[in-house]
């Protein structure tokens, strides 16, 4: 009976844990570049910067550009990823992001993806405060 109680409880804690694997991402396959990107704190810190630096000076709330208002859970991972891989945004075709190198839109990828709207697990660790 106890054999069974701990088959049965390791089972459910390895079924758990899968779930919370997938939740919070630790890399990312670039179409663009062909590799998969492993995050680490500098990237996702300097893809931080480079968001508030370059995105945040005009995608803040009541801009008069009229450009929409950008964060973070703005877009699930795969939305993320189509705007740099697709660049069809705006920022992109009217040249905006002309003065960033590919490592820092791959690196602005990196954050906005690790951090977008289908990430969040308040059960990891790593997610909270």
């Amino acid at each position: 009976m106890k054999r069974i109680a701990i088959v049965l409880i390791s089972g459910f804690l390895l079924f758990s844990w899968m779930g919370r694997a997938e939740a919070s991402p630790i890399k990312r396959c670039d179409k663009i570049t062909k590799i998969c990107r492993i995050f680490t704190h500098e990237t996702l810190w300097d893809g931080y910067k480079l968001f508030r630096s370059n995105c945040k000076s005009c995608h803040y709330r009541g801009n008069k550009k009229h450009a929409k208002f950008l964060y973070t859970e703005s877009k699930v991972r795969k939305g993320w990823n189509r705007v740099f891989d697709e660049r069809y945004t705006p920022c992109a075709k009217d040249g905006s992001w002309g003065k960033l190198t590919g490592e820092q839109l791959a690196r602005i990828n990196d954050y906005l993806f690790k951090n977008a709207a289908d990430t969040y697990d308040p059960y990891d660790a790593t997610d909270c405060g």
